[in-house]
């Protein structure tokens, strides 16, 4: 499952130490700043302690492959951790200018138990074992990176639900969706023919002839599986992971047992076929049922939103980021930091001077 803030929660994430002079600055939003000697301090932690590194790579899959030296990550992760630590210093500054809110002792500890879930749930979702649990991993921080985590926790989720366009995850909302979408969510039950190319005019001629979708099947389907049960596919209901390519492949114009008239092309075992695809029976799928589709879908659409106010602030922001750790940017998907070219010079603990000018960027 998706985590619940996505953008707006500061992922923990590696980087590379390429070496700065404890006076220099790593990065900094609107003149607050994360100092290199601070900095250091949390690529040391994070490179050292294998809990916290498996759940850092449990909420932000990246390229964290050693870089030059001993306890040190590459390029990749060191851009991700500063483009991540930049977003939670705009995020922690804008709730606290405009929206003047400063989370309470109360609700910075629901803000730890949120941060400790998300890091669970991201663990299990992408089948990671963990040598330790989430608490263990939080507690492997730098103080001041533990603080500022579970503060850009609560303000992220405190702005998540301030943001006009998102959908409060409660189960009414949930249920208030479902309903004005609820076809959405229909079980799905399906006739399917694979048929070689070969045969494709044939089967159109059949078709023409007004051949059932189970006498088709049965005459051209590759599948000799398939062939035998006249095509049927079975039944696919939201909780399954296929069911949105199943619903891709349906075309629901037409009437139900009705194959369509142009295919599409798989590949299959390296070879291509024609696959055509029939929708035999919708029903629409009870809300206990779907309501893990449902948290989903509102989840995307709240990421979406959370994803364009991230980017409007960032925006405005006035960013600093040191060359060594990566290049602030505008791409695509927003501003941030990309990775550098520049390579990895030593040990990510091991301060050594940078003689490169820092850039600013607006």
């Amino acid at each position: 499952m998706r985590r619940l803030v996505v953008l707006f929660v500061v992922a923990l994430v590696g980087a590379a130490a390429f070496g700065l002079s404890n006076s220099s600055t790593g990065l900094s939003v609107n003149h607050q700043t994360v100092s290199a000697s601070t900095f250091r301090a949390e690529l040391a932690a994070i490179s050292q302690h294998p809990t916290l590194d498996c759940f850092i790579t449990a909420l932000d899959p990246e390229d964290y492959a050693p870089g030059a030296g001993g306890y040190s990550i590459g390029a990749a992760g060191a851009a991700a951790w500063a483009n991540f630590r930049v977003e939670g210093l705009a995020i922690n500054q804008y709730v606290t200018r405009e929206l003047k809110y400063a989370p309470d002792a109360a609700e910075l500890a629901r803000a730890e138990t949120s941060l400790e879930l998300e890091m669970t749930a991201e663990a299990k979702s992408r089948s990671l074992n963990c040598p330790g649990t989430a608490a263990e991993a939080l507690s492997e921080m730098p103080a001041e990176l533990r603080t500022a985590e579970i503060e850009t926790q609560a303000t992220s989720l405190y702005l998540v639900g301030k943001v006009r366009a998102s959908i409060p995850l409660t189960t009414a909302s949930m249920k208030g969706y479902y309903a004005a979408h609820v076809a959405d969510y229909d079980t799905l039950c399906l006739s399917i023919a694979i048929v070689p190319p070969s045969e494709v005019s044939d089967f159109s001629k059949s078709q023409a002839a007004g051949d059932s979708v189970a006498e088709l099947a049965r005459l051209y389907s590759a599948d000799r599986a398939n062939a035998d049960a006249g095509g049927a596919a079975g039944c696919f209901s939201p909780s399954e992971d296929s069911y949105e390519a199943v619903r891709a492949d349906v075309d629901f114009s037409l009437p139900l047992d009705t194959f369509p008239s142009t295919p599409a092309y798989i590949t299959d075992d390296g070879s291509e076929y024609a696959l055509y695809v029939a929708l035999t029976k919708e029903t629409a799928t009870p809300f206990a049922t779907a309501e893990p589709a449902v948290l989903e879908d509102l989840q995307d659409l709240n990421a979406a939103a959370a994803r364009s106010l991230k980017n409007s602030l960032l925006k405005s922001d006035a960013v600093h980021v040191d060359p060594a750790f990566g290049r602030w940017a505008t791409s695509a998907a927003g501003p941030g930091v990309i990775a550098t070219d520049r390579p990895a010079q030593g040990d990510v603990t091991g301060p050594a001077k940078l003689t490169a000018p820092n850039a600013r960027y607006r």
